[in-house]
């Protein structure tokens, strides 16, 4: 009877929670959260796949396109290298359920248009890599809704075309990377291009591209090259544009600039200028004030900063027991702590004149300093106490006076040579014992015979 009760429960227990049994296909290796199928001749993605992976790779395969609900079992994915397919198409929800993916890699295929569903959902998505594609068409939406977007690899296509003004500080607040290099770019927007944000600016890439040569180009290249961005620096050969559309007739711009000569280059202050790096150190606990002064000085501005520990700060979301943001854009720090180090990004925004400028701080908040003065002084304080100490106990003379009572030597065996035993023995007097501790100050271990000992002959 009481086995009967016993069993009941666990019975009921298996039907509730029935159990699951991961399964690996077997063209693939499954080692922990990590699953690849790469080069395994697959031209879909396997349906059975480890609910718990969170890296799959299936580059270098077979497959065309990508189904609706492909990751369905697979939410927790979060990096998906799918570089060296055939893949041309994606259908509607083929990223459905996965909206935990941070890292995708569709490189080296066969795209051709980049439409606005591709990406849906993908809201958590750092970093898009579409580079050696055959794309020539990026839609306006694409990037909308990847709020999350670090880094975007669009270079080695057929882009002729980029939707810059979909682009917003709002829309992509972590955007440091766009690289539209290597495409058949000829001529750009160059308004929507200076109202990006300064991050996207900075790290965005369009060397070999087909640039026409115009005052409007070179005005932009110019200012960018003023600022010491990298993406000019690091490809300054790289940067041409051709006279009159013959590609024949390209110059490197950056180089040999005597062609535009005769441009009126507008000043910096009516561009969205990006103010370079300043550095402000404040020791931990102390108080620190962030200016926003930019190329902007209208009295309707709208400051908005972007810190690496509260994100996105404004008058209506900051944290008054952090921080304070004042009418002018300054930004208090009450008590800073060592994880409010980092980039600090304002950005000053004129609405009625359609420009913005920003504004970037780098931020080190210091450990209090050690008062190494007092504890050197100690320790060399220590030192000298120590070495005289060792002195008087080396040097002091011993005392010789009569009422001083000198102890007794110790008394160490005397032993004669027995033949029987046929085994050396040695003896020492007592004059030779008082000898040989003459002189000395301090008594050491006293020097141990050696093995063999000295020669020693039998008496007649």
């Amino acid at each position: 009877m009481i086995a009967r009760i016993n069993h009941v429960p666990l019975v009921v227990l298996l039907c509730l929670f029935p159990p699951t049994k991961e399964t690996c296909p077997s063209m693939c290796l499954c080692t922990s959260d990590t699953v690849s199928c790469s080069a395994s001749g697959l031209t879909k993605i396997p349906k059975l796949l480890p609910s718990i992976s969170i890296t799959l790779d299936v580059s270098h395969n077979q497959m065309s396109w990508l189904g609706p609900g492909s990751f369905n079992r697979m939410s927790r994915l979060e990096n998906l290298w799918m570089a060296h397919n055939q893949i041309n198409n994606l259908a509607n929800g083929a990223f459905q359920n996965a909206s935990s993916l941070r890292y995708l890699d569709l490189s080296s295929n066969k795209l051709q248009k980049v439409e606005q569903h591709y990406f849906e959902g993908l809201w958590r998505l750092e970093e898009l890599i579409l580079f050696n594609n055959k794309i020539t068409q990026v839609e306006a939406g694409t990037l909308t809704g990847l709020s999350s977007l670090k880094k975007a690899y669009f270079s080695l296509n057929l882009i002729t075309q980029f939707p810059f003004f979909s682009i917003q500080d709002r829309s992509h607040p972590f955007l440091s990377m766009l690289d539209l290099s290597s495409n058949l770019i000829t001529r750009l927007p160059w308004q929507d291009v200076k109202a990006l944000p300064g991050l996207v600016q900075r790290g965005l890439y369009l060397h070999n591209n087909s640039f026409i040569c115009d005052c409007s180009m070179y005005s932009m290249f110019w200012h960018w090259d003023l600022r010491g961005y990298d993406s000019l620096r690091d490809f300054t050969d790289e940067h041409t544009c051709s006279i009159s559309g013959e590609p024949r007739d390209s110059i490197r711009f950056l180089r040999y600039t005597r062609f535009f000569n005769n441009c009126t280059v507008e000043r910096p202050v009516s561009l969205p200028v990006t103010v370079l790096l300043s550095k402000v150190l404040v020791s931990e606990g102390k108080s620190v004030r962030l200016d926003c002064q930019t190329s902007l000085s209208s009295a309707n501005l709208s400051f908005t900063w972007l810190s690496p520990s509260q994100g996105y700060i404004t008058q209506s979301n900051v944290d008054e027991t952090l921080m304070s943001l004042f009418a002018n854009g300054t930004l208090e720090i009450q008590a800073a702590k060592v994880n409010d180090s980092g980039l600090y990004v304002c950005t000053a925004e004129d609405i009625k004149e359609a420009l913005n400028a920003t504004r970037e701080i780098n931020v080190t908040v210091l450990l209090p300093e050690v008062e190494s003065y007092s504890t050197g002084y100690t320790t060399l304080l220590g030192c000298v106490v120590t070495m005289v100490l060792i002195l008087i106990y080396l040097y002091l003379t011993p005392c010789r006076c009569s009422c001083c009572k000198q102890p007794n030597p110790p008394v160490v065996p005397i032993a004669t040579y027995e033949p029987a035993n046929s085994m050396p023995i040695f003896s020492a007097s007592t004059a030779d014992r008082e000898k040989s501790y003459m002189n000395k100050h301090v008594a050491f271990m006293q020097p141990m015979l050696s093995e063999e000992g000295p020669e020693w002959t039998q008496e007649s």
